[in-house]
């Protein structure tokens, strides 16, 4: 083999990436032609497309973004004390009062309560103070032209053009996340175009400049996907102390009555209400942290955002916008796993016989069901969380079956 002296391999690598962004820039060429003949082929105005397709650029760290993953594996307590903060609660307060008749309004209309809008707000946009600075026509056609996702971006790039004509939209103000998110509710495309409404009646729905067009969208947005009106999002519950952690997850639905007569309680020893709507447990951060009851907005929450710790962190944050108290039971402590620690658990299950698929370092449900079933094998507290002591023992394990005595 052939070797080059530091310096020279150091140019050598430049050169490479030099030649990998130009072939780049070439290709996209020629695909924002293919992508401009489509659009006028789907109706956008030719004028309209060209002054887009102008403003338009190849933007590789948006190719950066979409290929990079965490090293660590997320924590509850590290994602829930980042987003349901003091100054989030305060500034959600202070704009309860400041749009109290809008969001009224919204509540009457729409059946969502005030305090979920503020949440959602909060949440996706520190409630507009950062709106993402990327350039969303950029972005997505960067997307749709990398052959990863290309016909899912190429589709809200479409719809991105199509916005431009029916709202009178600046291609110049069109910025949002790297993924084309935008606005101060962080719509795709699809989504803007399907559920935004214009709350202003000016005639258009601008998810940039204004809020009540913003608040009005979330609001229709969360009614079309099933929010039921007069129920909460959920609440945190004390566990008995025998419960059988194989009996939380969304498969284990059953009503609030049931749940009550199973010995979960309401902090301070209070009891469940007696209903029959449809529940079930959450414990994201193992049994030594804080357990919550979903109800069915819980999920509809989740199809905003499909994630249980977002889900947990709107529902709180807006009970505590809306004068609620905090969690009661204290965040625990927990050790950042790498996503190359999470690989090797799975692995290490896998060899053992508890089947969790293909290893991807991802804590998803088949590696908490695989990790429960390894609890249970060992008379662990089976609640499917990656504690201190599993993680030694299967290093242990793994060190037994690579040492080679």
């Amino acid at each position: 083999m052939k070797r080059f002296p530091g310096k020279t391999m150091g140019l050598l690598w430049a050169s490479l990436l030099v030649c990998g962004g130009a072939a780049a820039a070439e290709n996209f060429e020629q695909c924002k032609t293919r992508l401009f003949n489509q659009a006028v082929a789907q109706g956008v105005a030719k004028s309209v497309a060209t002054e887009a397709f102008d403003s338009i650029n190849y933007v590789e760290r948006v190719i950066e973004l979409d290929r990079s993953q965490p090293e660590f594996v997320t924590t509850f307590p590290s994602y829930y004390s980042k987003r349901v903060t003091d100054w989030r609660i305060n500034k959600g307060r202070e704009l309860l009062k400041q749009h109290q008749p809008l969001l009224t309004r919204l509540e009457d209309e729409y059946g969502i309560p005030k305090h979920y809008l503020l949440a959602f707000w909060g949440l996706e946009t520190n409630f507009g103070s950062y709106k993402g600075k990327m350039p969303v026509l950029s972005s997505l056609a960067t997307l749709a032209c990398d052959k990863r996702r290309s016909r899912y971006f190429t589709g809200e790039l479409m719809t991105a053009l199509k916005l431009i004509e029916r709202e009178k939209l600046s291609t110049d103000a069109m910025v949002g996340s790297w993924a084309g998110a935008m606005g101060h509710t962080q719509f795709m495309p699809s989504a803007y175009y399907r559920y935004a409404t214009d709350g202003d009646n000016d005639g258009l729905a601008n998810l940039w400049e204004s809020i009540p067009d913003a608040l009005t969208s979330a609001a229709n947005f969360l009614n079309n996907l099933g929010w039921e009106p007069g129920f909460r999002w959920g609440r945190e519950v004390v566990l008995p102390q025998n419960f059988d952690y194989r009996q939380s997850g969304y498969s284990n639905r059953q009503s609030v009555s049931q749940w009550r007569q199973a010995g979960l309680t309401r902090p301070g020893d209070k009891t469940l209400p007696d209903s029959e709507v449809s529940a079930y447990v959450v414990v994201p951060a193992g049994h030594q942290g804080p357990a919550f009851l979903a109800y069915p907005n819980f999920r509809t929450i989740m199809r905003w955002n499909n994630s249980e710790f977002y889900a947990i962190a709107v529902g709180k944050l807006a009970d505590q916008i809306a004068g609620g108290k905090g969690l009661s039971a204290s965040l625990p402590d927990l050790p950042a796993y790498s996503r190359d620690d999470i690989m090797q658990l799975q692995k290490t299950l896998n060899s053992k016989g508890f089947d969790v698929g293909k290893p991807d370092g991802i804590l998803g449900p088949a590696t908490r069901a695989g990790i429960r079933d390894y609890q249970i094998a060992n008379d662990m507290v089976a609640d499917g969380f990656p504690a201190k002591q599993i993680m030694q023992q299967l290093k242990v394990v793994q060190a037994s079956e690579t040492s080679p005595n």
